[in-house]
């Protein structure tokens, strides 16, 4: 089984892709096509997106668990400036599928 990857998804946004079968949220505010990539985490650094990006938010939230290899488009392992460490950048829409858990945050659920 190939390490998953994570996705802090909106509900809204997460539904919509439910419907139309791709995801394209980069980040909050922030489209595939303004970005130019879906921005991801590994298990190890959710913790801290959430923290530093979504704290605070009032909309409901899931992370998204992703199977890299069942993603269509291009994977990159990208340094991200401030930090120490890569993420994984998805370069194309995030195809449904792919995705194998929806774990609502908003119940308090938390990856394992």
């Amino acid at each position: 089984m190939p390490d998953m990857i994570f996705h802090i998804a909106l509900h809204d946004d997460w539904h919509a892709a439910q419907q139309t079968g791709e995801y394209t949220t980069s980040t909050l505010g922030r489209t595939l096509d303004e970005e130019g990539f879906i921005h991801a985490s590994h298990r190890h650094q959710v913790t801290e997106v959430i923290r530093r990006h979504y704290r605070g938010l009032r909309s409901p939230l899931y992370l998204l668990v992703i199977d890299p290899d069942r993603v269509e488009a291009e994977i990159r392992e990208e340094p991200v400036p401030g930090t120490d460490e890569t993420y994984p950048h998805i370069y194309g829409p995030l195809n449904v599928d792919a995705v194998t858990e929806a774990i609502d945050l908003s119940a308090g659920q938390a990856p394992t």
